[in-house]
């Protein structure tokens, strides 16, 4: 099984709820949202490259706008595969954590 890392998993499911939003900056911040925690700007690039690389993205560019300098953005899609993807690793969270019981309380005694 191809094993992701943690923050490989939170940009592909942040890459799916922001659908046709999904490009630099609104990935980050769907990340930040999600997890309570700031990322420094390109601490996201990496892993979307290595998300790109192994076939769970794809990129596009739109047309450059004179607010951002004209410089196209650049937007993030699953693909068949990164759909695949998050469903094995949504069961596979899912198995590790059967049978656990509810740690607050577990860890109040």
């Amino acid at each position: 099984m191809d094993v992701l890392s943690r923050i490989e998993e939170m940009l592909l499911l942040a890459i799916w709820k922001l659908e046709h939003n999904a490009y630099g900056i609104s990935i980050r911040e769907q990340v930040e949202r999600d997890t309570g925690v700031k990322w420094m700007s390109g601490a996201i690039y990496a892993p979307l490259n290595r998300l790109k690389k192994s076939g769970y993205v794809k990129t596009f560019q739109a047309e450059g706008s004179a607010e951002k300098g004209g410089r196209p953005r650049v937007y993030y899609r699953l693909t068949s595969l990164g759909k695949d993807k998050l469903v094995t690793l949504q069961e596979v969270s899912q198995s590790i954590w059967l049978g656990v019981p509810d740690l607050k309380k577990e860890f109040k005694s």
